[in-house]
């Protein structure tokens, strides 16, 4: 059995052209995402961003950083994509992870991603304090969003994927991150 790892030792560690993330101190080690994945997900950071920053109203992060939303054991999650609101913005910017959950989370499945383990992370984001998480299966073509109160909703290629009470305002076209 291995050693349990720590967000600290996530921090350091360096394991070049993976993705990692830390799963109750257990590392989790994956190949880089695809070009698709990569395109979409830059999508819709790009669409948060513009609608978050005129506004001020707080903090979009980009692919693969780092979240601690759980200690003793440590677990360190990675979105695609995220929001976290001016509010809730820690202070001063750590250096390493932000201890919090961002208010929205976006996954972007990837090919190789399982159901089970994708529901898991949906579950520990919501269970951490995140109010909104996004699924986007572009191999579908579709989206399922999960709200911290327990309901979810699936979005088709024709319709947008709502920012709620997260986001009041923001609707972003499914067809034009696919």
């Amino acid at each position: 059995m291995s050693a349990m790892l720590t967000a600290a030792d996530l921090l350091h560690l360096r394991l070049p052209h993976k993705r990692t993330e830390l799963v109750r101190g257990r590392l989790m080690v994956r190949e880089p995402a695809g070009y698709r994945h990569g395109v979409i997900a830059a999508r819709i950071a790009h669409r948060l961003l513009d609608f978050v920053e005129p506004r001020g109203l707080g903090a979009v992060v980009g692919a693969e950083t780092g979240f601690t939303v759980a200690r003793d054991p440590d677990t360190v999650r990675a979105p695609d994509a995220a929001f976290i609101a001016r509010e809730r913005l820690p202070a001063p910017e750590p250096r390493g992870f932000a201890e919090l959950a961002p208010d929205l989370v976006v996954e972007v499945l990837s090919p190789d991603d399982r159901p089970g383990e994708v529901l898991g992370k949906v579950g520990e984001w919501l269970s951490a304090g995140s109010r909104l998480v996004w699924v986007v299966d572009a191999e579908r073509r579709e989206a399922r969003v999960y709200r911290a109160d327990g309901t979810h909703a699936l979005v088709g290629s024709a319709a947008a994927l709502d920012g709620e009470d997260v986001l009041s305002g923001l609707a972003i076209p499914l067809s034009a991150l696919l």
